[in-house]
C-alpha cells in the first residue's frame, strides 16, 4: 500500500496540477430523512475541490431515495442499497466496498461538508508522508446556537481515542486511504450493536496503524436534533459500549478513559431506569476516576433528582454529549 505522494505543481500557477488531486469517494449513509440528505449531498459535490469526487449515498433499510442535485463537472453520484449487515456499519461498508476513489470520506445524512473540506484535508495528507487518515473541526448546530469544536491539530494516536473519544474528530470528518480501509486498517466493525460508537472502535485501530492527523478548523456543519438514530435508545448503548471494553483489554491500562465509558454506561442505565445497575456502574467508574463528572451525574440520575433527557438537553446546548 502506497501512501500518498506530494501533488506535482504547475509552475504557472504554483498549485498542483489538476489531474494530480486524488480522486475521492464519498460514502452517505441515509434512512427515510431525504430533505437532510439532499443538503449533505448537495454540500458534498459543490466541494471546491479540483479532483473527482463520487458520492455514494447508500439506503439502509429503507428505498433508495429519488436525488436530483446537480453533479457537475467531475462529479458523480450514485445511489445503492446497504446489501451488508443492517445498519450504520453494514452501510458506510456498503459504500467503502462499491468505492472507486483512492481516498474515502464519511458523511452523515444529517451533517453538510463546507465548501473548502476535502482540499485543505487533501493538503494536509500531502504534507504529512505515510498519513492515512485526517478529520477535522466540527461546526455544531443545536437549536438556535452554533458551537465550534476544534482539535488541538496534533496528530492522535491509539493512546489519545483510550483516554477520550476526541469527538472534535467526528465521522462526518474522517477521510481515509480507500487501500488501508480494505486492507489493515479494516472495514468498519458490524458486530457492535446497534452500530453505536462504530466510529470510536475504527480510530482505535486506525491509530493502532498510524497517527491520525487532525486539522484544527470547524469545516463540518453538525446537526443535533431529536431524530437522531441513537436518541435515548439506552440499552442498545449499555451494549455497545460494553462490547468496546470487552473487546480492547488496552483500556485497562488507561484507567481515566475507561473510567468515561463506564460512566456512560452508568448514565445510560439510569436514564433507561435501571438504577441499581446504574449505581453499579458509576461506583466502578469513581473507583478508576473519582472526578470523572458522568459518573455523578449518572447516580443523581438514578436518585430519581433530575430526568436524563434534561441532562441530555443541557449538554447538548453546551456542545456537549454524555
Amino acid at each position: 500500500m502506497d501512501p500518498i505522494r506530494a501533488l506535482p505543481v504547475d509552475q504557472r500557477t504554483g498549485q498542483p496540477e489538476r489531474s494530480a488531486w486524488p480522486s475521492v469517494s464519498v460514502v452517505v449513509p441515509t434512512r427515510d430523512r431525504p430533505e437532510l440528505l439532499r443538503r449533505a449531498v448537495s454540500s458534498i459535490l459543490g466541494q471546491r475541490y479540483p479532483g473527482e469526487i463520487e458520492c455514494l449515498v447508500v439506503a439502509d433499510q429503507s428505498d433508495p431515495p429519488a436525488l436530483t442535485v446537480e453533479q457537475g463537472e467531475r462529479r458523480c453520484l450514485r445511489v445503492l442499497r446497504n446489501d451488508r449487515t443492517p445498519g450504520l456499519a453494514g452501510a458506510r461498508n456498503s459504500g467503502i466496498v462499491a468505492a472507486r476513489g483512492q481516498l474515502v470520506g464519511f458523511c452523515d445524512d444529517d451533517d453538510e461538508w463546507l465548501p473548502d473540506k476535502l482540499r485543505v484535508q487533501v493538503e494536509a495528507l500531502e504534507a504529512s508522508p505515510g498519513a492515512l487518515v485526517v478529520g477535522c473541526g466540527i461546526s455544531i448546530a443545536y437549536r438556535d446556537r452554533r458551537i465550534d469544536r476544534l482539535p488541538s491539530g496534533v496528530p492522535l494516536t491509539m493512546r489519545d481515542f483510550l483516554r477520550d473519544r476526541v469527538m472534535e474528530v467526528h465521522p462526518s470528518t474522517l477521510l481515509a486511504d480507500r487501500a488501508a480501509l480494505l486492507g489493515p486498517i479494516g472495514l468498519v466493525d458490524e458486530q457492535i450493536p446497534g452500530s453505536y460508537g462504530e466510529d470510536h472502535e475504527w480510530l482505535l485501530r486506525a491509530a493502532q496503524l498510524t497517527p491520525v492527523l487532525a486539522v484544527p478548523k470547524p469545516l463540518v456543519l453538525v446537526r443535533w436534533h431529536a431524530s437522531s438514530f441513537f436518541a435515548e435508545r439506552w440499552q442498545m448503548i449499555v451494549s455497545a459500549l460494553s462490547y468496546l471494553l470487552e473487546k480492547y483489554p488496552e483500556f485497562d491500562r488507561e484507567p481515566h478513559g475507561k473510567a468515561r465509558i463506564q460512566a456512560k454506561i452508568a448514565f445510560a442505565l439510569a436514564a433507561g431506569g435501571e438504577r441499581g445497575r446504574a449505581r453499579q456502574w458509576a461506583w466502578r467508574a469513581l473507583r478508576g476516576n473519582w472526578h470523572e463528572r458522568r459518573a455523578w451525574v449518572a447516580l443523581v440520575v438514578s436518585l430519581g433528582l433530575v430526568r436524563g433527557s434534561t441532562v441530555v438537553r443541557l449538554a447538548n446546548a453546551r456542545g456537549r454529549g454524555i
